[in-house]
């Protein structure tokens, strides 16, 4: 298996992945979002491939102090054999490499199996921080 960053001819790939298996979300995200990613910064989205073929994601988003994980997507027939780890891990690397003091992964509260994916992995819920959205789109009114 090769994780490694995505590239723009991998984008009808992932975004089929996200639409087929990369819920719950308020967001889905599709080509455009993808494509807008890449552009601003090319290591942002892992994908995880077996043979040439797309089996997993995770964007490892980085705002200059800290790095945000979120659509961390296998294929259901690969679950459960540390692919979620691996893309973890190299997220971890990616981090690492940029300075981040703090990784944070995005997870629907809602998605017990994300959830006890993400406790796994030693990662935290901290129920003092919360988040709260806003969605750009109100501003287009």
């Amino acid at each position: 298996m090769d994780i490694t960053p995505a590239e723009a001819a991998d984008l009808g790939d992932v975004v089929d992945l996200w639409n087929r298996e990369g819920g719950p979300t308020s967001l889905p995200g599709g080509f455009g979002e993808a494509e807008a990613l890449l552009a601003r910064d090319p290591g942002a989205l892992l994908t995880a491939r077996v043979d040439g073929k797309l089996i997993g994601t995770l964007i490892v988003g980085w705002d200059g102090w800290r790095c945000h994980l979120y659509r961390l997507v296998v294929e259901p027939s690969w679950r459960r054999k540390g692919i979620g780890h691996r893309l973890v891990a190299a997220a971890a690397e990616r981090a690492a490499s940029l300075g981040a003091k703090r990784i944070d992964a995005i997870v629907a509260l809602s998605n017990g199996t994300a959830v006890g994916f993400w406790e796994a992995q030693q990662y935290v819920h901290d129920p003092l921080n919360g988040r709260w959205t806003f969605r750009t789109q109100a501003l287009l009114r």
